[in-house]
């Protein structure tokens, strides 16, 4: 067998297992990937919102990406949940490898994990060295400041300007399909449409995405058709989970399915 590729995950955990770390595991294990990681926080959380976070401190999360880096010859680095600026130095800190960053700042319940100081990190610090930042649109319009109204194509390249590729996840629910806005680090501009899946149980969807595309990139393949390929692995995990019952909240996206989009 062909020694897989390593990918290390920079992440909060969740104790419900459908975001945060427990995502991007499962998600590199479907692809594929041998997933190691670093722990950022533990969090209390279930479907119905986080109870509480306990953010480890930079010393703890450097010594964890020495220990992976030291040893292993990983591919790609995905990061969720950072927790502090302290944090989000140690993730400027890493070089040669490419750097996927899934701005965590708001939970799919709506809590709040990133602070204002959070947010100064990813632009001053993190995105500078980023390879690719996957926000959501609330996302973006935190970074950015820009308003909420603004079109997806200007906080592309608002973000575009901090230095890393954008691709801006989401559309109208409402709407058959989605469109990701996609900017290149050359600029170019693509809108991937996908089907949406109308579905609550959608709790880890952004970690999913993101880790996907970290396997793919990571195993070389461009961006366009990485964010493909990530499209449709979440729209295969979306279609098993909604007729799930797990939880009294938004339930988790599906991570025991065998996906079809494994071609590298």
């Amino acid at each position: 067998m062909t020694t897989p590729l390593v990918a290390l995950s920079i992440a909060g955990t969740d104790s419900g297992g459908a975001a945060g770390l427990a995502a991007d595991l499962a998600t590199f294990a479907a692809l594929g990937a041998h997933g190691a990681c670093a722990v950022t926080a533990v969090t209390a959380q279930d479907t119905t919102g986080v109870g509480r976070i306990v953010p480890l401190a930079a010393a703890d999360v450097q010594a964890q990406v020495d220990a992976v880096l030291g040893d292993l010859p990983v591919g790609v680095v995905k990061t969720g949940m950072l927790g502090s600026d302290e944090v989000a130095a140690v993730v400027a800190g890493i070089s040669g490898i490419p750097v996927v960053v899934d701005p965590v700042l708001t939970a799919t319940s709506g809590a709040q994990l990133g602070s204002d100081e959070v947010v100064a990190a990813y632009r001053e610090v993190v995105l500078p060295g980023a390879t690719v930042i996957t926000p959501n649109r609330d996302e973006a319009v935190r970074l950015t400041g820009l308003d909420p109204r603004t079109p997806a194509l200007e906080l592309a390249a608002a973000l575009h300007e901090l230095g890393p590729a954008v691709v801006l996840t989401g559309g109208d629910p409402r709407a058959a399909t989605c469109g990701d806005t996609v900017m290149e680090g050359s600029g170019a501009v693509t809108v991937l449409e996908h089907d949406t899946i109308r579905t609550c149980n959608d709790h880890g969807t952004g970690c999913t995405f993101s880790a996907a595309l970290a396997v793919h990139l990571g195993n070389g393949t461009d961006l366009l058709t990485a964010v493909h390929r990530a499209q449709a692995f979440v729209s295969a995990a979306l279609t098993t989970s909604s007729t799930w019952e797990l939880g009294r909240g938004r339930g988790p996206v599906a991570h025991i399915f065998v996906p079809t989009t494994q071609e590298n």
